[in-house]
């Protein structure tokens, strides 16, 4: 019998940068590497959290820094990839979780407003792909958190919609540009309670209840429950995947009823 042998999911000793990660799903994702073994700087624009956040690495036994980062900024971008390279000796993963979101109805969103959710959620994108996809090592990844509102419209988020729909599709073509050196997949998540929404998914309001009927599984989703996903994108044992997105939703986009 021949000898049985897959690759490793481990991230243990690997560099990760996630962008956006001293507050909702970033965060937790950050936690998550480094409670796995890996080096990781979670920056965002608030000087405050990523030294809070970073403190919270160092207590895992990570190698961090503190560096806020503006994605409508290149230069800020610039310097966040050289300070990631200096402190860390290389990178192998980037996460991309920042956010904006405008809650105006199509017909009367201005375009100031719009503009500055693409310019955040996607054009930021984009920004990071060019300043950090050059310096990531050979089979490293990149990994853009879409949303389920690329695929599944929603009253009052037009810009939102928008971005990451484009979020979707410029991670098809990264993957294709950026092969076969780097990795490229986006992750969807559903409804999920962070710390910055969970009085709208609150138990017994309206909203929970029905998403809870719509979705098979019966519930909203935890931000933990996405860690494992970017852990298992970022690994060996995704390496022959790339250009996909990710779904986790507990089935809610699959339920037609």
């Amino acid at each position: 019998m021949e000898t049985y042998t897959h690759r490793s999911m481990s991230v243990e000793n690997d560099r990760v940068v996630v962008i956006g990660g001293t507050s909702g799903i970033g965060e937790a994702i950050a936690y998550g590497f480094a409670t796995e073994g890996a080096d990781v700087i979670a920056t965002s624009r608030r000087e405050s959290a990523v030294d809070q956040t970073a403190s919270e690495l160092e207590t895992l036994g990570a190698t961090t820094a503190r560096v806020t980062c503006d994605v409508t900024d290149e230069e800020s971008l610039q310097a966040l990839c050289a300070a990631t390279t200096e402190t860390l000796g290389g990178i192998d993963t980037v996460i991309l979780s920042q956010g904006a979101i405008a809650r105006e109805p199509l017909l009367e969103i201005d375009e100031e407003s719009f503009d500055r959710v693409i310019d955040v959620a996607l054009t930021g994108v984009q920004r990071v792909i060019q300043t950090f996809g050059p310096e990531i090592a050979d089979g490293g990844t990149i990994i853009p958190i879409s949303s389920l509102t690329a695929r599944l419209s929603m009253a009052e988020l037009p810009a939102y919609t928008a971005a990451k729909g484009g979020v979707e599709a410029l991670t098809r073509a990264a993957s294709k540009e950026l092969a076969p050196s780097v990795r490229v997949n986006a992750i969807a998540p559903g409804f999920v309670i962070t710390p910055q929404n969970e009085a709208t998914y609150a138990e017994g309001t309206e909203k929970r209840s029905r998403i809870d009927e719509r979705t098979p599984l019966g519930r909203v989703g935890d931000r933990e429950e996405i860690v494992g996903s970017a852990i298992f994108l970022s690994s060996d044992g995704a390496a022959y995947i790339t250009g996909e997105v990710l779904t986790i939703d507990g089935g809610f986009a699959t339920s037609a009823f």
